[in-house]
């Protein structure tokens, strides 16, 4: 083993010992086992403490302590005599044992101030440097023979390790206070987002907006990791074990609240808040090691291409806004306000209404902008497509993955705090639908694309339902399945007007992969199960005269379209019953709302 190997285990076991130590102090006031043995450095007389509870949380703190204490001086005295040379990894073995120091000695200041909250964060806050110090040296003795920079990608994650840190420090704040369990209707706060404000209450909420601010970080970081160049693995992996940690975190935090802070949920905490911290500080470090050639690969022209003309702020908006597809958007709002007039059997307050909208506009902007990104090398070949910002060059990628990723996180956080949690969260699952299971996944590599992904542009009468009774009745659930089979036939009329696209694209849409003589089939069927289904909302959602002459004649009409297109085997058709299928919808959807707020018996 040369000595360069030998260093890095000095350091990853100093690194490791160091953040044992920090979770087993986490333990150990968890507990209340700091007096477990009352002299030092004995225990009760004696090196070998008594087989009790109290007494071996308590000395075996000690003997980590002096084990973090020994591989810390070794490393220093490793780093001093082999790697002056290298001034980072030099200078954070050296330090590191000052700053060990000055946290033994504000050990003795918490205990002699009674845990004194703000002396305990002070003395957590060090901890944190300490075990920082021990991470950047090992990370850095890892990319010695690398040249280091800084790009935008190395920036994020520095700036996501500082808002770790503040987050960890301020939920240090609140476990030295006691205020872990002020609010114990986790995840709200006396039945709010947000509550009433002042003392302890006033710190948890903080705590939970840094927590919910972080955790937004962490997601972008983990994503613009998958979207660098070449997707370094190295950084794909370490951003995927900080969601990990993060999302235990989140769990561990929620088991204090419903377990009324057992000493188990209390000390998980503290070794996940030591774990978490290890991990953003290592993903900093190492990102400037990782090469990312082409990270600007959302600039707008290469040498050959020329310089573009800076675009003006209205061509800039008007470019933002088409990526949010805004036809589709007041498609996919069609279906929410009738969902909410049925579900309040009238007209809701217009305030709630206006927000729904909004939040859900937001939301399916945001899935909308993000399929842009992720689609712009198939939009690039289809001649549909081929107009929009991305292939036009309009935007860059990163900007519109960063406009994409914003239009999600405001969405949920207005829909939680305007309207409510379950209406948020349907919305915020809309946009993982989309992006993850369709447009990631089935539509490049599924016949079957379109049906299972049309579950994504279903949700928003889920939505609306769920912002006017803070619940999702049978009657929503009828409405989202007649979304879900409207879907197809409505899509795959379009693309059959447009197969030779998808068919250069590698799209296995099915007029490519089962022909159009299946597809017209499949159309037809599909309008049967619609027109069935859509006949469903009337006993089940107790629907009046109106809506069940709307369901009737409507369907009937699609069922003539898609029959015609079955049995006459025109694209004219075809383009046609794509057109109705989208009256169809407003206007079935039209007349769920009148006959809800129609004085007609049921």
């Amino acid at each position: 083993m040369g000595r360069s190997d030998r260093f890095r285990t000095l350091a990853l076991s100093s690194a490791a010992a160091t953040a044992v130590l920090i979770g087993w102090g986490g333990l150990v006031r968890a507990t209340n086992s700091g007096d477990g043995c009352p002299d030092w450095p004995k225990c009760f007389g004696h090196w070998i403490p008594p087989f009790e509870y109290h007494a071996l949380i308590e000395y075996t703190h000690r003997s980590l302590a002096v084990v973090a204490t020994v591989l810390i001086g070794l490393q220093a005295i490793a780093a001093f005599r082999r790697h002056r040379h290298q001034p980072i990894v030099f200078w954070a073995s050296v330090l590191v044992v000052p700053l060990f120091l000055v946290q033994a000695a504000l050990g003795g200041v918490v205990v002699k101030t009674g845990l004194a909250p703000g002396w305990v964060t002070v003395h957590f806050a060090v901890a944190m440097l300490v075990l920082a110090d021990l991470v950047v040296a090992l990370v850095a003795s890892l990319g010695a023979e690398r040249r280091a920079r800084t790009g935008s990608f190395a920036r994020l994650a520095l700036w996501t390790a500082a808002a770790t840190y503040a987050l960890l420090l301020a939920g240090t704040y609140v476990r030295a206070r006691d205020a872990g369990v002020v609010f114990q209707d986790w995840p709200l706060m006396d039945g709010k987002l947000v509550p009433a404000l002042g003392g302890a209450a006033t710190v948890m909420f903080v705590h939970r907006v840094l927590a919910a601010a972080v955790t937004l970080l962490v997601l972008w970081v983990a994503i613009r990791a998958r979207t660098l160049p070449g997707r370094p693995r190295s950084l794909v992996i370490l951003s995927t074990a900080l969601i990990a940690a993060f999302a235990a975190q989140v769990m561990v935090g929620a088991a204090n609240v419903w377990t009324g802070l057992e000493a188990w949920a209390r000390a998980a905490h503290v070794m996940l808040a030591a774990a978490i911290w290890a991990i953003a500080v290592g993903l900093a470090v190492w990102a400037r090691y990782v090469p990312s050639p082409s990270e600007g690969e959302g600039a707008r022209a290469t040498p050959d291409e020329g310089v573009m003309a800076r675009p003006s702020v209205r061509e800039r908006t008007t470019a933002y806004v088409r990526l949010t597809k805004p036809r589709i958007i007041e498609l996919l709002l069609v279906t929410t306000v009738p969902a909410m007039i049925l579900a309040e059997r009238g007209i809701p307050s217009l305030g709630l209404v206006l927000a729904t909208l909004g939040g859900g506009t937001l939301a399916a902007g945001s899935a909308n902008v993000i399929n842009c990104y992720l689609d712009r090398d198939i939009d690039e070949v289809m001649r549909r497509t081929r107009r929009r910002p991305l292939p036009a060059n309009e935007v860059s990628p990163e900007q519109a993955l960063r406009f994409g990723y914003a239009l999600g996180a405001v969405s949920f956080l207005f829909l939680s705090i305007v309207v409510n949690v379950l209406a948020a969260t349907l919305a915020l699952s809309a946009i993982a639908f989309y992006v993850f299971v369709y447009t990631m996944w089935l539509k490049r590599t599924s016949v079957q694309n379109i049906v299972i992904g049309g579950a994504a542009g279903a949700v928003p009468a889920l939505v609306g339902w769920a912002a006017v009774t803070g619940s999702v009745g049978l009657p929503a659930w009828v409405l989202f399945a007649i979304v879900f089979v409207w879907t197809p036939p409505h899509f795959w009329a379009l693309s059959m007007q447009y197969r030779t696209d998808y068919a250069a694209a590698g799209i296995p849409m099915m007029p490519v992969v089962r022909g159009e003589e299946e597809t017209r089939r499949q159309i037809l069927l599909y309008t049967l199960v619609l027109v069935g289904t859509s006949l469903l909302l009337y006993p089940l959602g107790h629907m009046g005269p109106v809506y069940l002459a709307a369901s009737v004649i409507l369907g009937g009409m699609f069922l003539h379209r898609a029959l015609r297109l079955w049995r006459e085997r025109s694209r004219g058709l075809a383009i046609g019953l794509y057109r109705f299928s989208i009256l169809y919808l407003g206007l079935l959807f039209a007349a769920v709302a009148v006959d809800a707020v129609l004085p007609l018996a049921r």
